[in-house]
């Protein structure tokens, strides 16, 4: 009868050699998480700069344009109030209207940087897939 040694050979290969490959493909796994790990971030990054931008260029040019139609909304809302007390009464009326609709626009762009929306969901799918698999190979 022939016994076994740590040294000996399990399917024509040695306990140091399966250490070694697992060794090796563990680092490859770790290395190949880690590039899609940075590639998935690095996307993510593009679309944050990328809404900050829209945001930033729809707020100026928004700016500029409510700027414009509230002059004439005072001026027409004056025609219409008491002429005792529309020089004071129609900006403050649109003035009012104008921060409600500039509150909504901006929680648009605020929850369209939601940290959830930043997340690497590939590479969190990824990682749970090899644990998975890893926990499987153990068994």
């Amino acid at each position: 009868m022939e016994t076994t040694t740590a040294g000996s050979h399990a399917g024509g290969r040695s306990l140091i050699g399966l250490f070694s490959d697992l060794w090796r493909e563990t680092s490859t796994l770790v290395r190949e998480e880690a590039e899609l790990a940075r590639a998935e971030i690095s996307e993510k990054v593009e679309q944050m700069e990328s809404a900050i931008a829209s945001l930033a260029i729809g707020a100026a040019v928004l700016f500029a344009g409510v700027l414009v139609l509230l002059f004439a909304a005072v001026a027409a809302l004056a025609e219409v109030l008491p002429p005792d007390s529309a020089a004071w009464l129609s900006p403050l009326i649109i003035g009012l209207v104008v921060v409600a609709i500039g509150a909504v626009v901006l929680a648009k762009g605020r929850s369209s940087l939601r940290a959830s929306s930043l997340k690497p969901d590939r590479t969190t799918r990824s990682l749970r897939r090899d644990a998975a698999l890893a926990r499987e190979h153990m068994r």
